[in-house]
């Protein structure tokens, strides 16, 4: 889908708001944090993915970290994917305990935040089920959080879910309640607008549904996935995920209300080769340009 103009011509040119945090995979594996340091930074990045896994060394961990605030690179988020809620109790158990590894590691990398999903009442870890939307799951979500974040008992980080279509958090509303309800200090957002776009209305008035996003969760949201979305023409309905600039998100109010707040992680995610991620920071910096919004580097 050709990418819209109007997207690209909003917008004074003037400087507002906060620089912005870009930032999105890095390719390649790194046992050195100078070298991955170099690496975030060849790419104009100013966050970045957390680049080691639970179990690493507490040495290893110690120098990402201490590489990454030497060079104001900001450890957007330690990703568990995973299903909480797994139907079988023994893998419910141990993805739990994974939950909790991964969240004690954000903590002592420095990460802003932990990231799961919910979980689905059903096989597939992220599936479409009718249980996901009973008030049991509802219970279930908020007791595994406080237990979650109970255990470790962080003192930096947050731990998130990132909304989606088809289970909760799946509105500003939804996450709101989750956050009411649970209520722990270290429980906090993680915004991925494009997930929640999930209605042809959503669709076309993103506009507005991204001013909502940040008015109702902005003080809360640790880090932001930044995709693209375009609607095709057959029935039912058919939404699909495209990278930025080649579908009909609003990346200048997308941009505006990130740059809002100071530093949120803006992490591009999804794609499937550099190129494509290049071609993306490439938008997003274009259309930050186009609205007076810089990106720290």
């Amino acid at each position: 889908m050709a990418v819209c103009p109007l997207l690209l011509k909003a917008g004074t040119g003037r400087q507002s708001g906060n620089p912005v945090r870009l930032g999105a995979p890095v390719p390649g594996r790194f046992a050195d944090p100078v070298e991955w340091v170099k690496a975030v930074k060849s790419l104009r990045y100013s966050a970045a993915y957390c680049p080691v896994q639970p179990g690493a060394e507490p040495e290893l961990i110690k120098a990402f970290r201490t590489e990454a605030e030497k060079s104001n690179i900001l450890i957007a988020e330690a990703g568990v994917w995973n299903n909480m809620l797994d139907p079988d109790k023994i893998k419910r158990k141990e993805n739990i305990r994974k939950n909790i590894e991964t969240l004690q590691l954000a903590d002592k990398i420095g990460a802003k935040c932990c990231v799961n999903i919910s979980g689905a009442r059903g096989e597939i870890w992220d599936g479409p089920y009718p249980g996901n939307y009973t008030k049991e799951t509802f219970d279930m979500i908020v007791e595994t959080v406080r237990y979650i974040i109970d255990e470790v008992k962080p003192a930096g980080t947050f731990y998130t879910l990132e909304p989606m279509p088809y289970m909760l958090p799946d509105s500003p509303d939804s996450y709101l309640e989750l956050i009411k309800a649970i209520d722990r200090k270290h429980f906090a957002a993680h915004l991925d607008p494009v997930n929640m776009i999930s209605s042809p209305q959503r669709f076309y008035n993103n506009a507005e549904f991204l001013k909502e996003c940040f008015k109702k969760l902005g003080p809360y949201i640790k880090s932001i996935h930044a995709k693209d979305i375009t609607i095709l023409p057959q029935l039912t309905v058919h939404l699909e995920e495209r990278r930025p600039g080649l579908g009909y998100l609003d990346y200048g109010v997308f941009l505006k209300e990130t740059s809002m707040y100071k530093d949120i992680p803006f992490m591009l995610e999804h794609l499937g080769s550099q190129e494509e991620y290049l071609l993306a920071a490439a938008y997003v910096r274009d259309v930050g340009a186009k609205n007076g919004i810089s990106f720290l580097e």
